[in-house]
C-alpha cells in the first residue's frame, strides 16, 4: 500500500453544539469499524476483524460520560490521528496491538504491592494537623 500523508488528514475543527459533536464521534466510530478487516489484512494481525472491533467500542464507551465539548473534540483529533496512523500504514504491529487490543485496567494490587509503593488507599488515615487542641471542659 502507497503511503499517501494527506490521505485521511482532516482539518481540526471544534464542535459547535453536542449534536455535531456526536455526529463526528459516529462517524470515526464507523471509519474504525468499517476499517477493521483492511487493518487485519495490511498488518498481517493474529486477530478476527471483531476484536478490533469490539477494542475500538470499548474505547468510545470509556469516554460515553464526557460532556465537556473541548474534551471531546480533543478525543476526537487523537482517534483521528490514531486512524490516520494506522490506515497510512506509519503504526506497527506492535502499535496496533498496544493501541487497539492491550487491556486498559489497572490489575488489583495486592496489599505487599500497596505497602511497597507506600500507600494503602483502603486504609487511609487522616493527616496530623500540627496544631494542639486544648480540652475547654466547662
Amino acid at each position: 500500500m502507497t503511503t499517501i500523508p494527506s490521505r485521511l488528514s482532516q482539518i481540526s475543527r471544534v464542535s459547535g453544539s453536542p449534536s455535531v459533536a456526536r455526529q463526528r464521534v459516529l462517524q470515526l466510530y464507523r471509519n474504525w469499524y468499517r476499517s477493521a478487516p483492511e487493518i487485519v489484512a495490511a498488518f498481517g494481525l493474529n486477530v478476527h476483524p471483531n476484536a478490533i472491533r469490539r477494542a475500538v467500542r470499548e474505547e468510545i464507551e470509556r469516554n460515553r460520560y464526557v460532556s465537556d465539548p473541548k474534551v471531546i473534540d480533543v478525543l476526537l483529533l487523537k482517534g483521528q490521528q490514531s486512524y490516520q496512523e494506522v490506515m497510512n500504514s506509519w503504526a506497527q504491529e506492535p502499535h496496533i496491538l498496544g493501541l487497539l487490543l492491550a487491556p486498559k485496567g489497572r490489575p488489583q494490587r495486592t496489599f505487599m504491592q500497596k505497602f511497597l509503593e507506600g500507600r494503602d488507599e483502603d486504609q487511609v488515615l487522616p493527616a496530623a494537623t500540627g496544631v494542639a487542641v486544648k480540652d475547654t471542659a466547662f
